[in-house]
């Protein structure tokens, strides 16, 4: 009996589904709806399971798309991401860590359903025009300049530089020592003077601001000021999220938050929390991620 595609396919579809949505819970559904699907269809028949495997989601998570979009509408507060537990191993492939970042999937919330389908497909899985056009159901020649208006929209808002993991450890260890001591000195040696910082805590987290903050001295006085005036032990460790260093956060040995940061001359420029805790079902094992 040979394996099923599905099966052998099931990180690459994930990661798909998850690239596309932003939230692994909803990357689970949409698997959960392409698996009903890939069964219920003459499997002999299909020549390249890959490609068709990939179209399935693909449009699963466009059905997706268009519905969260209006759920997100009504989120309280900033909306971030469901943060993932990775492998270190997910940042040798640089392109793949990139496109997992905290960074980059905020800046695939700005496209459209269709462009962030076309781009996700083509840039970071490379896919050829004509199989992502049967996925979207659009001709190659306008899956082409959906692309390209996608790219150049990307490239306008992403970050411009790239650090290498070693040196966003170091940053991040060094952030976590001075955040763990409560030291003031060493948080704002660490961040950029411009840092903006978003916490998304759903609604659902007591002292989580809702709006970013911008500078490092105010973001300082509202971190020590959060944990001095909570009741209770506030630790972050190291964690490799959404492919890359970062932290959990833990509230008397609980769960309580991922951070995730984007990084610039060795300092922090971007702090990204998630405290949500709907959304934190993907911090105690590692996500399974392929392309």
């Amino acid at each position: 009996m040979r394996d099923d595609p599905f099966v052998t396919h099931r990180g690459l579809l994930f990661t798909v589904a998850y690239e596309m949505l932003g939230s692994a819970a909803d990357a689970e559904d949409v698997l959960q709806e392409s698996w009903l699907r890939w069964a219920d269809i003459d499997q002999a028949h299909v020549q390249e399971p890959r490609a068709y495997l990939v179209r399935i989601v693909t449009r699963q998570a466009l059905n997706h798309l268009r519905t969260i979009s209006r759920r997100r509408e009504d989120y309280v507060g900033e909306w971030l991401p469901e943060p993932l537990l990775t492998s270190p191993d997910v940042a040798d492939d640089v392109e793949l860590a990139e496109s997992l970042s905290m960074a980059m999937l905020t800046v695939l919330e700005t496209l459209g359903p269709i462009e962030r389908a076309v781009f996700v497909l083509r840039e970071v899985f490379d896919l050829p025009y004509d199989e992502i056009a049967e996925a979207v159901d659009k001709t190659p020649a306008a899956v082409r300049q959906i692309a390209h208006r996608a790219k150049d929209h990307v490239a306008a808002r992403r970050p411009r530089v790239r650090v290498d993991a070693i040196e966003q450890e170091q940053v991040v260890e060094r952030f976590l020592a001075a955040l763990n001591t409560g030291d003031l000195q060493g948080l704002m040696d660490v961040l950029a003077p411009d840092i903006v910082a978003v916490a998304d805590g759903g609604g659902q987290v007591r002292g989580a601001a809702r709006r970013p903050i911008v500078g490092a001295e105010k973001l300082v006085a509202y971190i020590l000021g959060g944990i001095a005036k909570f009741d209770a032990r506030v630790v972050a460790t190291p964690a490799w999220v959404n492919g890359a260093p970062g932290a959990r956060v833990e509230v008397d040995g609980k769960l309580a938050g991922a951070m995730s940061v984007t990084i610039e001359n060795g300092r922090i420029t971007r702090l990204y929390t998630v405290a949500n805790p709907h959304k934190l079902a993907w911090l105690d094992a590692e996500a399974a991620l392929a392309r």
